[in-house]
């Protein structure tokens, strides 16, 4: 597999580090010192730079003001924002937008994407459901309704949903949704259809209750009581919540990466000036195998990340469908994250809780990445279903 990138992905690449050459981690307080959230808001600052770079518009096409990139494209600028911990809805925003744009609807893509790409819009994404372990399409039911307010039925000679749609249920953990205009909800049809309606935060019907991550940043129970939306704000082509999730879960995955390999150099950085009995403790066996184990850890994340954002990126075949590529992907990202940073929290020592060094920050993150959108054993369980239902033989 040849994993060399474009020109125009390596050129992604030099500017988001431009933009986050400026970010440090401590930008914030310590979620180790903050009761609650570490802030109120996601980081406005570097939200304006990446609008300014153009990288909130990198995947949208030309005619929504983009660039015209790939999935493979907004995985490396995540990448490169986990180094420094950048608190913005990077991921959110810009894989609703890919979804609007690749499944929605003109008129809401009119509405959305220009906006979005300019920063003027911030979207997110209900991908939890009720508790994190079920189909989050089950944890919110949609029905039609018409515009004489009869609900639950069609319109005469119509099809469902033709006036609009009542959404019922609950996401919870939903990142930044206090601060988003619009929620991505998935929800399903009484036919057991999964379908995304597209919200505003200040819907009649939609209350939210404050959650805190492991990293310390809001998240949000999403309630929605009887929540209309109207047909054009509902995506109902086959496929689009599937292929929004696995965006979602190769996002995490370049997170994880760019996270791990950021602590790596941290160890590599300390355990080379750290000495003992008057040798750097890089040069003692023990510390180099570790620290080489992680290395390999980090290189098995990344080859199945990318593997896996080639395969949402060129809809490419193979034997087993593209969710098992994000399923290996994910089971690495997950495991191989916490490997990097509970050996990174080994080789520093006590130092590596300090709260005034950032690593406890990247460690913080690093559980909630791990857990984020399912951890290993979850994708592990749906790869054994794939490998089921389509035999490798």
């Amino acid at each position: 597999m040849d994993f060399t990138f474009t020109e125009e992905q390596q050129a992604a690449v030099e500017a988001a580090r431009a933009v986050f050459s400026g970010v440090a981690p401590d930008r914030a307080p310590s979620p180790a010192l903050t009761p609650g959230a570490v802030a109120e808001d996601i980081d406005r600052q570097l939200w304006d730079e990446l609008a300014r770079a153009d990288l909130l518009a990198l995947t949208l096409s030309q005619d929504h003001g983009g660039s015209g990139l790939d999935p493979i494209a907004l995985c490396l600028v995540l990448r490169e924002s986990a180094k420094v911990l950048a608190r913005v809805p990077l991921l959110e925003t810009c894989a609703v937008a890919l979804a609007v744009q690749r499944y929605g609807g003109s008129t809401l893509a009119a509405e959305l994407l220009p906006r979005a790409g300019r920063g003027e819009l911030i979207l997110t994404v209900g991908a939890n459901g009720r508790s994190g372990h079920d189909p989050a399409e089950l944890a919110v039911t949609a029905r039609p309704y018409i515009a004489n307010g009869e609900s639950g039925v069609t319109g005469a000679g119509g099809a469902d949903g033709e006036n609009g749609w009542v959404l019922d249920g609950v996401q919870s953990a939903v990142p930044w949704a206090q601060v988003a205009d619009w929620i991505a909800v998935p929800a399903h049809t009484a036919g057991g259809r999964p379908v995304l309606a597209l919200v505003p935060r200040t819907r009649d019907g939609v209350t939210l209750a404050d959650q805190v991550s492991t990293s310390g940043e809001r998240l949000a129970e999403v309630r929605l009581d009887a929540v209309r939306v109207e047909a054009s704000e509902l995506i109902d082509a086959a496929g689009c919540w599937d292929w929004l999730r696995s965006l979602l879960t190769t996002g995490t995955c370049a997170l994880a990466l760019g996270l791990g390999e950021r602590v790596l150099e941290m160890t590599a950085e300390y355990t080379g000036k750290r000495e003992q009995f008057g040798f750097p403790v890089a040069t003692f066996q023990a510390v180099a195998v570790q620290a080489a184990d992680r290395y390999i850890d980090l290189r098995a994340m990344e080859a199945t990340l990318w593997q896996a954002a080639w395969r949402i990126s060129t809809d490419a075949g193979g034997p087993l469908p593209a969710a098992g590529d994000v399923a290996v992907a994910k089971i690495w990202a997950s495991d191989g994250v916490r490997r990097v940073v509970q050996t990174a929290q080994h080789l520093h020592g006590g130092f590596g809780a300090d709260t005034d060094y950032p690593l406890h920050r990247f460690h913080a993150w690093a559980k909630q990445i791990e857990l984020s959108l399912g951890p290993a054993a979850a994708h592990e369980e749906a790869l054994g279903d794939l490998l089921a239902a389509h035999p490798l033989g």
